[in-house]
């Protein structure tokens, strides 16, 4: 799988991840919630995709597990 791929999927998830947030409406207060306040849907669904690219490489490099931001202690 080349780069093109991957960066296909990862846009292909954020957009449906963006579509979903405006439909049910993301959380109050939240990134995502924020950015969709201000930006057009693409705009958004690319800088999720980014973030979520970002994410990976993270955890690629460290060798750790996701871990939801959620449930991790503060």
């Amino acid at each position: 799988m080349g780069q093109r791929d991957i960066r296909r999927l990862l846009i292909i998830g954020a957009i449906a991840v963006v579509r979903w947030a405006s439909r049910r409406r993301a959380p109050d207060g939240s990134w995502l919630a924020r950015l969709m306040l201000k930006k057009p849907r693409m705009l958004v669904a690319i800088a999720l995709a980014n973030k979520m690219a970002r994410g990976i490489w993270a955890m690629l490099t460290k060798q750790e597990d996701y871990r939801n931001p959620a449930t991790v202690p503060v």
